[in-house]
């Protein structure tokens, strides 16, 4: 028999791709599914997932044995956010209210608003402050279902800003269940002061800010937004080539706005993932395919930009990418900080069905962020990252859009609610 000291009882439907490696094409909407379950956890582990009327016999309680009934809710694996920008300070709600008057998010990055007016604030805000807003906001991941999270530095743009975010970061994280995974977003936008000279930007990025953020391994991955207002494929080239001679991973936010080549730069540098994607070519998406990168959907920002172009969801998946569901929570373009939120969106929005956005919300957003031996199922060896929803079955999940129904959330084996 199996050793617990956790025993969740009473599930309605457990849910759950299973496996370690990201699921592409049909593959995506094949999960697995058990009626009347339970789940044995050991240690922050899984140890044991079956049938209720199985427990007895397989799993040997003890008098510190906890049990907890799902009450009839549905059980996934914890949501995996894939791409955030957690670290800033003010919001731009001002902003929000323009554009709904007509200004465009373009119009607004072009005068210096945008991510600009959010990078005034951060570079203003304390590491003291930054923490404490972090990790409230790690607080409120959790009770929404988040267990893993990706965080974006960005909002600094300057050797000192930019690792003050990212020490923010690692400062909230330490000890909080969330396992927060860092990436250095330098390459944000040119700052107002370099504009007039792009070139001593990028250096700084290459010779300074990297070095710094590798040496203090303050992050995994180092991200480049290519865009008009951002930077070029060559500039991006050039930090993600030297972002690897340091050891890190690489991403892209790629196509968001235009076509600009970025996913066909992501496949070539071997990047985790290409995020956006929304104007990507037919070409870049077989790039993407062909070396395996994955293509984040970020459909909520797609909703909250009043896109007349939907997330590519369908035309990712016919081709053949990996596909994840993220969330984009930033104060500009996506205040969206819900991963149940963006599966809404993920289905009605970019058309994926119900399995194939649990997939590339949970599995497929862990193998993004090197996590997939990890985290990203319900099976035994995986941390016990584990939410229960308060609906009969999956197919709520989307179809009861508007309010996330979160019963339990289990992470690391610890009852979080």
């Amino acid at each position: 028999m199996t050793r617990a000291d956790l025993l969740i009882v009473g599930i309605s439907e457990l849910a759950t791709p299973l496996g370690d490696a990201a699921r592409s094409g049909a593959d995506l909407g094949r999960l697995s599914i058990l009626q009347d379950a339970a789940v044995a956890c050991l240690n922050g582990q899984i140890v044991w997932v079956g049938p209720r009327g199985d427990v007895d016999q397989a799993v040997r309680t003890e008098p510190g044995t906890r049990t907890l009934d799902a009450a009839g809710g549905t059980m996934l694996p914890g949501f995996v956010d894939a791409h955030t920008h957690l670290p800033f300070a003010g919001w731009r709600e001002r902003e929000f209210d323009e554009r709904l008057r007509g200004a465009t998010y373009s119009e607004i990055a072009a005068r210096g608003g945008g991510i600009l007016s959010t990078v005034k604030h951060t570079r203003e805000a304390s590491r003291e402050d930054l923490t404490t807003t972090v990790r409230a906001r790690l607080d409120r991941l959790l009770r929404l279902g988040t267990t893993t999270v990706e965080a974006k530095s960005g909002y600094g743009l300057e050797p000192e800003a930019e690792l003050k975010q990212l020490h923010a970061l690692r400062d909230a994280a330490s000890g909080h269940p969330i396992d927060l995974v860092p990436t250095f977003l330098g390459a944000h936008t040119v700052p107002l002061e370099y504009r007039e000279d792009r070139g001593a930007y990028v250096r700084l990025l290459i010779d300074t800010m990297l070095p710094q953020v590798a040496d203090a391994g303050l992050a995994e991955y180092a991200d480049v937004f290519v865009d008009v207002h951002a930077f070029s494929l060559d500039e991006a080239r050039q930090v993600l080539e030297a972002a690897r001679t340091h050891g890190l991973g690489v991403r892209l936010h790629a196509d968001q706005l235009n076509d600009d080549g970025a996913a066909a730069l992501a496949a070539e540098l071997g990047a985790a993932s290409a995020d956006h994607l929304e104007f990507s070519s037919d070409a870049g998406i077989e790039a993407l395919a062909r070396a395996g990168t994955c293509g984040v959907l970020l459909p909520a920002a797609t909703f909250f930009l009043m896109s007349d172009t939907p997330p590519p969801g369908r035309r990712l998946i016919d081709a053949g990418v990996p596909v994840v569901v993220a969330t984009d929570f930033n104060p500009g373009s996506c205040p969206c900080d819900s991963m149940s939120a963006a599966l809404w969106f993920a289905c009605l929005g970019a058309r994926l069905t119900v399995d194939e956005a649990i997939t590339a919300a949970t599995i497929n957003a862990a193998c993004a962020l090197g996590r997939g031996k990890v985290v990203g199922t319900i099976e035994p060896g995986k941390r016990a990252d584990l939410v229960v929803h308060d609906v009969p079955n999956r197919y709520h999940l989307a179809y009861r859009f508007g309010t996330p129904a979160i019963k339990h959330v289990i992470a690391g084996g610890e009852v979080i609610r």
